[in-house]
């Protein structure tokens, strides 16, 4: 299948370059405001955002740009969102996919989390781990946006903003080795094809060992683009994107309250189940046309293919967890899963200013549709409970024992599994928003808004005989007002309101669909523009307060009957998230660069729930899993000359609090702090050589977990040199 979808897109790419010429010669002939080779400038603008300076929106966002991506040699989104305190690692299913909380606040747990790319969305399907290779820009936009978006998790929405084509040609080309069999290769190139129109290529290859003992992985992504230039003030961009993926399931090491973690080392899972095959096909078309200097409209359609298929060897739970009485032996069972997704959009938004008497409106009115279909297709074998007997009296193929510390793999033979999930679901929806950010006076903004969105799912239980299909329909308006007064050019006082509406996928044992997240959200704050104030230095820093309330919160439901009947989830109930965030990014004349991102998060429970997570108590006053007090991450970098030479030498630290570690258990994962460094020297004119150092201290940590049997440990001392020609 990867092959196949390789050849289509790269026959698309080829017809695309070979027909652009005449299409370009089209243009060439055409009536322009441009003379012939004239530069041409291509402007972005935005969905969503409207034309605001940081200073004047109401909202805490962080922009983490393609120098601070490459500072911090992030090669995926899990990296990337290191950098934001705001952003704590949520489980990430054996590592296939992204899983992250804003605020304390996650998504689905049976889903990747919520993400857009360019305002579309394409974070929900099954294509594997993010890679940010043709990626520019990742945007932390905190605090609900439904009211314009309409999607994203509850406490804030990512947003990633992809490499397009500049007008010019120019590029580079990246290698990198490493610790642990680590190797890899980037590529970014752009040309023009006459005057109108522009082509980039960006991609990777990554052939990769681990730290973990017969892990590896192969990964390979493509993301060409296309902007043509269809007049003066119209402009049309075409994106594709290719990713194929090999990944071994990894569910981590096992913690016992007696024996403490499994070694780091020892995979659990089966090396003969070979490894999951994830790919993803996706398209995005954008149209922007500007009316004039005030009045523009942006619409577009994606559509986005995923799959997930493989097998996978899984650590046991509780009663059947053999390493809770030896400390030497780990129990398995096996899984088999094929699941697909399809993913459509379709929106356009008309952004504009305009005067009433004197107040200045800015104005942004929108729709979308989407529709999101959702195949899980799981066979399963596992085994019965331990029920106090030795293990020497287990059957060792029924429960796939494995010496934690000296593994033998292929023992036994792939187990046949029987069924477990066999459901499909569609979700579609239609929304309409509307935004005015109002011009009081020269100081002071308000903004009010809102956005209605309608709502309808379908789940067929494919188990059912015969299978049975459950339709629900959803409607709701969620509002957003926010004010802005700067006090002098430099200085602004901020504060906003918001409420979150999202339909959850899925139903309950009892195939009873769930109510919608409901989240509702206040934050109070500050910004500074130093450069205001300080003539040597540049840059952004943010101080605010915030509040998150967020209802109708999902739970693994592991009661005999559900998990017998395949994989369910129930409503915890409520749950608060208060917090204070402070972010920085700052460059100074002398070379010096800052990037800080600072949060105290409070998240917890607000309501009791019996027998919520795997039988456990959920009670008010408990934490949300994953959810760290404390969370610190500091880049920094000097860029100097030696002999005319230049030179650059960095610094990481990443500081991650205590934080739950299974939801409605007391089980913590520990504090951590882990530092990196990195330098580069540019030995030629456009030749940078780079060496960086990950975990200085060899830190034993871990990054997250959805419970003790599954913790995701972090890597060890890791090194990595890399190449990279520019032109």
């Amino acid at each position: 299948m990867h092959l196949n979808r390789l050849l289509a897109s790269s026959s698309f790419i080829i017809l695309s370059v070979i027909s652009a010429p005449a299409i370009a010669q089209d243009f060439e002939t055409s009536e322009s405001a441009e003379t012939a080779g004239s530069e041409i400038i291509v402007t972005d603008r935005r969905a969503y955002r409207g034309d605001f300076e940081p200073l004047e929106t109401p909202n805490a966002d962080q922009i983490i740009d393609e120098d601070l991506l490459r500072d911090a040699n992030a090669l995926d989104l899990s990296q990337a969102l290191d950098l934001s305190a705001s952003v704590a690692r949520q489980n990430n299913f054996g590592g296939l996919w992204n899983s992250f909380s804003v605020r304390g606040f996650q998504g689905d747990i049976n889903l990747p989390s919520g993400f857009l790319v360019n305002g579309f969305n394409a974070g929900r399907g099954f294509g594997g781990p993010r890679d940010l290779a043709g990626i520019e820009a990742v945007e932390v936009l905190k605090g609900p946006r439904s009211a314009l978006y309409g999607r994203g998790e509850p406490g804030g929405t990512v947003n990633l903003i992809t490499k397009r084509p500049q007008f010019e040609t120019s590029g580079y080309v990246q290698f990198q080795g490493g610790s642990f069999d680590f190797y890899r290769g980037d590529v970014d190139l752009q040309t023009t094809l006459g005057d109108n129109v522009g082509v980039r290529v960006a991609g990777f290859y990554e052939d990769a060992g681990s730290f973990r003992e017969t892990v590896e992985t192969e990964r390979f992504g493509i993301y060409p683009s296309i902007t043509a230039r269809l007049g003066e003030s119209t402009a049309l961009t075409y994106e594709l994107e290719y990713t194929a993926q090999d990944i071994p399931f990894d569910r981590g090491v096992v913690f016992s309250d007696e024996f403490g973690f499994s070694p780091r080392r020892t995979f659990t899972g089966e090396p003969g189940d070979g490894p999951i095959e994830t790919e993803v096909l996706g398209h995005q078309l954008e149209l922007q046309h500007d009316f004039s200097d005030n009045w523009s409209l942006l619409a577009g359609i994606g559509y986005r293919d995923t799959s997930l298929t493989g097998n996978a060897s899984e650590n046991n739970f509780g009663g059947r967890q053999t390493f809770f009485i030896d400390g030497q032996t780990i129990s398995r069972f096996f899984r088999f899963r094929d699941f697909d997704s399809e993913y459509f959009v379709a929106r356009a938004e008309l952004a504009g200013q305009f005067d009433t008497g004197s107040l200045r409106h800015n104005l942004i009115v929108g729709a979308d549709y989407d529709r999101f279909e959702n195949s899980l297709f799981i066979l399963r074998f596992r085994s019965g409970s331990i029920g106090g007997r030795p293990i020497s009296d287990l059957d060792p193929a029924e429960f796939l024992l494995l010496d934690a510390f000296n593994p033998v793999f292929g023992q036994f033979p792939t187990p046949v599994p029987g069924p477990n999930t066999d459901r499909e679901e569609v979700l579609k929806g239609f929304g309409f928003y509307i935004q005015d950010q109002i011009e009081i006076t020269e100081r002071f903004q308000i903004r009010i808004g809102g956005r209605f969105d309608d709502f309808e799912q379908d789940l067929t239980n494919l188990r059912a005989t015969p299978a049975t299909t459950i339709t629900t329909n959803d409607d709701r308006f969620s509002p957003q007002v926010g004010a802005v007064y700067q006090v002098d050019d430099g200085f602004s006082i901020y504060a906003s309101y918001g409420e979150g509406f999202r339909q959850q996928t899925g139903s309950n044992f009892e195939g009873n669909q769930f109510a919608p997240n409901i989240t509702e959200s206040f934050e109070f704050g500050v910004k500074a523009d130093l450069g205001t104030y300080l003539d040597n230095v540049q840059g952004i820093v943010t101080l605010t307060a915030f509040q998150v309330d967020q209802s109708n919160i999902l739970v693994n439901d592991d009661s005999p009957a559900a998990t017998a009947a395949g994989f369910f989830s129930i409503d915890a109930g409520e749950a608060r998230s208060r917090g204070i965030e402070f972010d920085a990014n700052l460059a100074f004349d002398s070379g010096f660069n800052l990037f800080l991102s600072y949060a105290y998060t409070d998240a917890d429970f607000q309501t009791s729930q019996p027998d919520a997570d795997f039988g456990a108590l959920i009670e008010a006053g408990d934490p949300l899993i994953n959810s760290p007090d404390h969370q610190l991450s500091i880049l920094m970098s000097q860029d100097f000359d030696v002999s005319d030479v230049p030179v650059t030498i960095g610094g990481r630290m990443l500081h991650v609090g205590e934080r739950l570690g299974f939801t409605g258990f007391d089980f913590f994962l520990p504090d951590y702090t882990i530092f990196g460094l990195f330098g580069e020297v540019e030995v030629a004119d456009g030749f940078i050589i780079r060496g960086d150092i990950e975990n200085l201290f060899n830190e034993t940590y871990f990054t997250n977990s959805f419970a003790d049997v599954w913790v995701q440990p972090g890597a060890p001392t890791t090194a990595r040199v890399s190449a990279r020609f520019s032109f």
